[in-house]
C-alpha cells in the first residue's frame, strides 16, 4: 500500500471517529442519557452491536481466521479491554467533570508521549526530527482549536480523559503486536464484542437505562455502529504493516474534524480563525512527518544495492 494511499485511509479514519463526537452528543439527547449508567450501557450497546457486526463478517469471509483467536485469546481481550471498557468509561466519565475543549487538547498527551518514545515498544518505530516537528505542529493545532477566553484549570476529569488517552495508545500497541498472528478485522470484532458486553454489564449493574424506537434516535444509533465498524476497521488493518507514531501524527486531525462537523450539525460558525490555523498547522505537521526527501531516498537505495552486492560477491580461492 503506497504511503498516499495510507494517509487517505488514516485521514478516512479520522473523519469517521471525529464525526462521532456530535453524533454521541445527539444519541444521548435522543435516548435521554443522563446518568453514568446510561452512558455506560449507550456505549455497550453501540460496541456489541459493531462487535456483532466485525465478527459476522470476519467469520463469513474466512472461518479460518478466527482458528489464531484461540493462541491469541488474552492479548485479543487485553486489547478489547484498553480500547473499549476502559479507554470510553475514563472518558465519558471525564467529560462529565471536563470541558470539550481541553479533553481535544489532553487527549492527544498519549500520542505525545508514545511518538517521543516509541523505541520503547517497537525498535523500528525510531523517533526523527520530522515526526517531533509533525507532532510538536499537530499539538499545536489542537490547542488552536480549543482557544477560548475560559482559561484553563486542572481537575479530577483531566485526569480521567488523560488516562483514557493512554488506554488508547496502549491498545494500539497490543493490537500491533496482535496483528502478527491474527486478522486485524477478526482481532477488532472479538475485541469491541468483548468489551461492549463487559460495558453492557457494568451499565446495567450501576442502574442504566435505554429506550429503543424506531424514529430518528434509531438513524443516529445506525450511523454511529457503521461510522464506529468502518473506522476501526480501516484503521487497524493499516496500523498492522506502519509505524504508529507516524499515525498517531495524522490522529491528531481526529479533534479537528469533530470541532468542523460538530459546528456544522450544531449550527455554529465552522469559518473561526481558529479551524484555519488548527488546519494548516495539522496538514503541515502531517506532511512533514511522512516526507522524505528525494536524497533519503536516493541514500536508502544505495544502502539497499550495497548490501544486495555484498550479498553476490564471491570471496577469492
Amino acid at each position: 500500500m503506497s504511503k498516499k494511499k495510507i494517509i487517505c485511509l488514516a485521514l478516512l479514519t479520522m473523519l469517521l471517529w471525529g464525526s462521532l463526537f456530535p453524533m454521541v452528543k445527539l444519541g444521548f439527547q435522543a435516548y435521554e442519557i443522563t446518568s453514568t449508567g446510561d452512558i455506560l450501557l449507550f456505549a455497550g450497546v453501540r460496541f456489541t452491536i459493531c462487535g456483532v457486526i466485525i465478527c459476522a463478517f470476519a467469520l463469513g469471509k474466512n472461518r479460518k481466521n478466527f482458528i489464531p483467536v484461540k493462541s491469541s485469546v488474552l492479548p485479543v481481550l487485553l486489547s478489547g479491554l484498553f480500547a473499549i471498557v476502559l479507554h470510553y468509561a475514563f472518558m465519558y466519565i471525564g467529560l462529565a467533570y471536563t470541558d470539550s475543549s481541553k479533553t481535544a487538547i489532553l487527549k492527544q498527551v498519549g500520542v505525545l508521549f508514545y511518538v517521543c518514545f516509541s523505541a520503547l515498544f517497537f525498535k523500528n518505530d525510531r523517533l526523527t526530527v520530522g515526526k517531533l516537528i509533525g507532532v510538536l505542529l499537530g499539538f499545536s493545532g489542537i490547542v488552536a482549536t480549543s482557544i477560548s477566553s475560559d482559561g484553563f484549570s486542572f481537575h479530577i476529569g483531566d485526569l480521567f480523559i488523560i488516562a483514557a488517552s493512554f488506554c488508547m495508545v496502549f491498545s494500539n500497541i497490543i493490537g500491533k503486536k496482535v496483528f502478527q498472528k491474527v486478522e486485524p478485522i477478526t482481532a477488532t470484532g472479538c475485541s469491541q464484542l468483548f468489551g461492549g458486553v463487559v460495558l453492557l454489564a457494568i451499565g446495567l449493574a450501576m442502574g442504566g437505562k435505554m429506550y429503543f424506537a424506531l424514529d430518528r434516535s434509531a438513524w443516529i444509533m445506525v450511523y454511529i455502529c457503521l461510522a464506529s465498524v468502518f473506522g476501526y476497521c480501516i484503521w487497524y488493518s493499516i496500523v498492522k504493516s506502519n509505524e504508529l507514531s507516524r499515525l498517531f501524527i495524522i490522529k491528531f486531525a481526529e479533534p479537528m474534524f469533530a470541532s468542523i462537523i460538530g459546528a456544522l450539525v450544531l449550527g455554529e460558525n465552522i469559518f473561526k480563525i481558529q479551524y484555519i490555523i488548527a488546519f494548516l498547522l495539522i496538514a503541515l505537521g502531517i506532511y512533514i512527518a511522512n516526507y522524505k526527501s528525494k536524497k533519503a531516498k536516493g541514500t536508502d537505495r544505495e544502502i539497499k544495492g550495497g548490501h544486495e552486492e555484498t550479498k553476490g560477491m564471491q570471496p577469492e580461492k
